[in-house]
């Protein structure tokens, strides 16, 4: 990553290169909204820009979800004028297998060097980032002073940082696990994928980022959940359940990620077994 210049476009350019997906930010470090075309959901996708929907608007307004890696949309017309007006640049972590560890103040950042493996950090306006290899479900607030920016959520590009990017701990991951008091999710063994089939994986975060995504779609169901669920293992299988990468602890995060919304155990399983049946797995 390269540093910021006064010149935000160029600093996009650059980490467009390094395959970092990236946005124009305003003032505030807050995203353009929403075209008029694209208020209030009118084009059809990414609802409160959580999930990517069918929209193909060219503009910048879906925040993480309008990141990009393609030099010709980040110079296009569109996107010309918003980094006209553009105060900073943010990048979407996860779309580039990686998950900021944003620590807001001194007390936090105390208890992330007692408690986190060391990583890259970058400073910030009242703390630190603390950036980690390997996409993960975001969360803010997992404990004072710390949010989690990687899947579906953006981060403000302060600088390179300094030292070596350490992969991503479980203990960052269990930072984000919303625990359920209704249920206690069980493990599980012997669902994972068939295999056999050619491996689509690019990169070990691939798998990683897609499971992650897989957890965060789940957990924030607010309606419909055992649809969601269904739907959601049906996704997870189509694209990672022929190749064999797919392993029982993929399996039991994703039943955790259910159980932690009130499903059963026999329910996740009966929602798996429908979705490989369906796919003929």
């Amino acid at each position: 990553m390269t540093q910021p210049t006064l010149y935000p476009q160029h600093t996009a350019l650059s980490l467009a290169a390094s395959g970092v997906p990236v946005l124009p930010l305003r003032r505030g470090k807050v995203p353009f909204g929403n075209c008029p075309a694209c208020a209030d959901n009118a084009c059809g996708g990414r609802p409160n820009m959580k999930t990517p929907g069918p929209c193909r608007c060219p503009g910048v307004c879906h925040a993480w979800a309008a990141a990009t890696t393609e030099p010709a949309v980040i110079v296009s017309p569109s996107w010309e004028a918003a980094w006209r007006r553009a105060a900073g640049v943010g990048y979407h972590p996860g779309g580039a297998g990686l998950t900021v560890v944003d620590l807001d103040d001194a007390d936090a950042i105390a208890w992330a060097r007692t408690t986190l493996p060391a990583t890259r950090t970058v400073p910030t306006t009242r703390g630190e980032h603390w950036i980690y290899w390997g996409a993960m479900a975001s969360r803010n607030a997992v404990r004072p002073g710390v949010d989690i920016k990687s899947t579906m959520a953006y981060a403000r590009y302060l600088g390179p940082g300094t030292g070596p990017m350490a992969d991503l701990p479980d203990a960052v991951r269990a930072l984000a696990v919303k625990e359920s008091p209704m249920v206690r999710p069980v493990a599980v063994a012997g669902l994972a994928g068939v295999g056999g089939g050619e491996c689509p994986h690019r990169t070990p975060a691939y798998l990683a980022r897609g499971i992650a995504m897989a957890e965060q779609r789940i957990t924030e169901a607010s309606s419909a959940v055992h649809a969601t669920v269904y739907r959601t293992f049906l996704a997870v299988l189509s694209r990672h359940g022929r190749c064999g990468c797919l392993t029982d602890t993929h399996v039991n995060r994703l039943f955790a990620a259910a159980q932690s919304k009130g499903e059963t155990t026999r329910h996740c399983a009966d929602a798996w077994t429908n979705a490989r049946t369906t796919l003929g797995l």
